[in-house]
């Protein structure tokens, strides 16, 4: 049976990291008919799968998955590039008379794919960017804040003439759309949105059991080879400075190949800034009081709260 009502139905699946969302996605995928569209920033990388917890092919089941491992580590990736990447795999699916389960962390990919078709996020103006950067290479970031000031004064009063790449980004966006970044975000929320997804968060309770859950993952990746991975991965050209290496575990591990940190001082580090996250994620989307949370705990098993929450589904079909 398909959940969706009308063709911009379709699933939202959120929550912090390592709750389960991956397992649920899949859980609801072969209840009700559907395919996965991971909404995970770091998961879109080529040969991160231990690091990014990528499902395998075992934990996939048999459905169909997009949005995985499409870009290489080296490659520049963003929230206008997810979007226009995955609305027309959203859009196939329903055309096929299925249902698309949108599932991650990353709640900045969620609220893309919901925003009015006509201000969509701005792709990225590689050639006028790099003018920009050219500029504050020769005469310093003033100059391009200078630019900024001139023609966005509001704007440039909230930027710091050193965060180069906000004020880069407010020019790019007033270039290509002719009004102000601000302006543009306002419009983007104003309207009848892209689709109306039914959402669904997962989370696991106490914080402490979630806390937990997030410390044994990080042993598990170690003991399945995420050192190996970084070090394939810097083998490979990616360097350490790239956005995919500025992910939560292997940010740390590379001062370990270098010699320069202990590997025990690194994992707890991974440990830290990974329950970190999963508080900024529950601090996010808990925001949005559309989501209907779910919660697994030391009495309620995974299966029995996935089952839970595919019959709220079926009771709003």
């Amino acid at each position: 049976m398909n959940i969706r009502t009308n063709p911009d139905r379709l699933l939202f699946i959120a929550g912090p990291t390592a709750s389960g969302k991956s397992a649920l996605a899949v859980y609801l995928a072969e209840r009700f008919d559907g395919e996965v569209v991971s909404a995970d920033s770091m998961q879109i990388y080529q040969n991160m799968r231990i690091g990014t917890a990528a499902p395998t092919e075992a934990e996939k089941r048999g459905v169909p998955h997009h949005m995985l491992g499409i870009v290489a580590p080296t490659e520049p990736f963003s929230v206008e590039l997810y979007r226009n990447r995955a609305l027309p795999i959203i859009r196939d699916i329903l055309a096929r008379g299925k249902t698309a389960v949108v599932a991650g962390g990353t709640g900045l990919y969620f609220d893309s794919l919901l925003l009015n078709e006509a201000y969509a996020p701005v792709e990225p103006d590689h050639a006028y960017r790099s003018e920009l950067y050219a500029l504050a290479d020769r005469e310093g970031n003033e100059a391009v804040y200078r630019l900024l000031a001139a023609s966005d004064p509001q704007t440039a009063d909230k930027l710091h003439p050193n965060n180069l790449k906000r004020v880069v980004r407010a020019l790019e966006v007033l270039r290509l759309t002719g009004m102000s970044i601000a302006e543009h975000d306002r419009r983007s929320q104003m309207g009848a949105p892209a689709f109306y997804p039914l959402k669904i968060g997962l989370n696991i309770e106490p914080r402490e059991l979630l806390y937990a859950r997030i410390n044994a993952r990080v042993d598990r990746m170690l003991a399945q080879g995420l050192l190996d991975e970084t070090a394939a991965l810097l083998a490979a050209g990616v360097s350490e400075d790239a956005t995919a290496m500025q992910a939560i575990g292997y940010k740390e591990l590379v001062p370990v190949l270098r010699g320069e940190a202990g590997l025990d001082e690194a994992v707890e580090q991974i440990k830290q800034r990974s329950r970190n996250y999963a508080k900024r994620q529950l601090t996010w989307f808990r925001r949005d009081d559309q989501i209907r949370w779910f919660a697994h705990t030391e009495e309620q098993s995974f299966e029995k709260t996935a089952e839970e929450a595919a019959r709220y589904i079926q009771d709003k079909i």
